[in-house]
């Protein structure tokens, strides 16, 4: 997908289950994302082929893996979803904890936002939880306003949505 000083941002294979399960379990996933089913290898080759695989078919974008080139290892995930009541894509981040802080999901979301420029976006959203005040932070330096808050699916969080103009 794209490339930057530090990172490869590319499409999920399903060799990339084990780094996925290890992510979609992390507590800062759970806690600031949600659980998504994924407890095992087999689940994280699932959401993989059945999710994100399927959104890329699907839309032309989905979540893509951030690679750091001199780790030589993958450390997060940042890209688009759409969402049945959007009438834009929202953009999503999430990184391993011992990553966050470092610049990286800055880095990787200035290259989602070319992304979209580039398949002709004018707008994006982006979810935050409440309490997620880091992930609120980056969505103001990415140029991003809070507008409104909502309810999560669940109905256990309040939602803060965010949006920009490309």
């Amino acid at each position: 997908m794209r490339e930057t000083p530090r990172l490869e941002i590319r499409q999920l294979v399903v060799d990339d289950a084990p780094f996925i399960q290890t992510l979609l379990t992390s507590p800062s996933w759970m806690e600031f994302i949600g659980d998504r089913g994924v407890k095992n290898e087999a689940d994280a080759r699932w959401y993989i082929r059945d999710v994100q695989q399927a959104n890329y078919e699907k839309y032309g974008f989905g979540l893509y893996l951030i690679y750091e080139k001199a780790l030589l290892q993958p450390i997060g995930l940042c890209g688009l979803l759409q969402r049945d009541f959007l009438d834009a894509p929202d953009m999503g981040f999430a990184l391993l904890d011992e990553y966050a802080g470092k610049g990286y999901a800055r880095e990787a979301a200035e290259a989602v936002l070319d992304f979209a420029r580039s398949k002709g976006y004018s707008r994006l959203y982006a979810f935050t939880i409440q309490h997620n005040p880091r992930s609120q932070g980056l969505l103001g330096r990415l140029g991003f306003s809070h507008t409104r808050t909502m309810p999560s699916p669940d109905g256990r969080h309040e939602f803060w949505v965010f949006e920009r103009t490309l």
